[in-house]
């Protein structure tokens, strides 16, 4: 099955200017799509072999090939200082590469900058309009069940899809978290995960959690940042702009791998739109240059919307989530009044036909989702 990547079109424009780093979590097809899409002809080189390691540091590999792939390069010591000097000397002949499963404040660490030298590009798990394969909401019932990374996904087995998010999160936690620091209670880490996976769609108490894994709200807090880091989750926080009477500080988390929600369909719902808004919203920031922000919104009357789009600082869309209610939600109807933002829209799975009530929109989710720039 053929998979449409069409930010590999925008990537190949970049790689004709500079060094671009594709960041992204671990097996997202960061190397698939730098193998397949990018060039015809190239060598690739993973820092975590040994024969390659060596040519890396050596600068030993052909130059007469289309593109060179650095894969974790960033576990090389001063590996920017190491980049930019084969940036200045040789330029992009070939076009230059480097992947990593890292966020890029982890990514581009150590040594001197590479400012004005690269471009970077968040690679995301698959959304509707890549996967395509099938009637849109067969595509969303899928995702629940399988997530939405290629190989579970394309795999369609629920028994092979539970094995790879095992071996998935291991290879996390006991090789790229330990690349990046010394952390010693591995087990509770993978303790704190499953408990994330329970509370995806609420507000996280960190005190709670401090208290089921009986360690400092400190750690906590660490250990999500560290999860952050690699791609595991992501954080949403609430909106409290202009409205007086948000008190709600607490974050919510989502996954990049929606199968690995524990919740009902409802959260695993709201996580594949999650993923589909923070997706579009990067494709933007990094494609476009663009500045955007995901939030929630709730106030201490518990008024909630699911999601709040911030474009250049000014509110561009609310969005709230439904399963099948079709009915205009109050809360978001309360803020749309409060908060005028550009669009409001209540995107909803179980839906026989698209309405609007005065500036609310009530469309069919998968239409949606399958619409945003990805």
């Amino acid at each position: 099955m053929k998979l449409k990547r069409e930010i590999s079109i925008k990537i190949k424009e970049f790689l004709s200017k500079k060094i671009v780093l594709i960041s992204g979590p671990r097996q997202v097809g960061k190397t698939f799509i730098t193998k397949n899409f990018l060039s015809t002809s190239y060598v690739y080189l993973n820092y975590d072999d040994e024969d390659d390691r060596k040519m890396i540091q050596d600068k030993s590999w052909p130059r007469d090939v289309g593109l060179i792939i650095f894969d974790e390069l960033h576990k090389k010591d001063k590996w920017k200082t190491w980049l930019k000097s084969i940036f200045d000397k040789e330029g992009i002949n070939p076009n230059i590469i480097v992947t990593g499963s890292a966020r890029m404040e982890v990514f581009k660490k150590g040594g001197d900058s590479l400012a004005g030298r690269h471009f970077h590009v968040r690679l995301h798990p698959l959304s509707i309009k890549e996967y395509g394969h099938g009637p849109k909401k067969k595509i969303i019932e899928r995702m629940m069940l399988l997530g939405s990374f290629p190989e579970p996904l394309l795999s369609g087995d629920m028994k092979d899809s539970k094995l790879w998010r095992k071996s998935h999160l291991e290879r996390i936690i006991k090789e790229d978290l330990l690349d990046l620091e010394r952390v010693n209670e591995l087990k509770k880490i993978e303790i704190l995960v499953q408990l994330l996976s329970e509370r995806v769609g609420g507000a996280i108490n960190h005190a709670s959690l401090a208290r089921d894994l009986e360690v400092s709200s400190h750690t906590i807090k660490h250990w999500l940042q560290i999860l952050e880091n690699l791609y595991v989750i992501f954080k949403v926080t609430p909106l409290s702009k202009n409205i007086a009477k948000s008190i709600l500080k607490a974050p919510k988390y989502y996954f990049y791998d929606t199968g690995r929600v524990r919740g009902d369909d409802g959260a695993k719902l709201e996580n594949i739109v999650a993923c589909h808004l923070i997706k579009r919203n990067h494709y933007l920031e990094d494609i476009e240059g663009e500045k955007l922000e995901l939030f929630y919104i709730r106030d201490k009357e518990k008024r909630e919307v699911d999601f709040a789009i911030e474009r250049d600082f000014k509110l561009e869309k609310l969005i709230e989530v439904k399963m099948s209610d079709d009915n205009r939600s109050k809360p978001l109807k309360y803020f749309t009044d409060k908060l005028n933002p550009k669009e409001s829209i209540q995107i909803v799975f179980n839906i026989k036909q698209d309405k609007q009530y005065q500036e609310i929109k009530i469309k069919d989710l998968t239409t949606f989702l399958f619409n945003l720039e990805t």
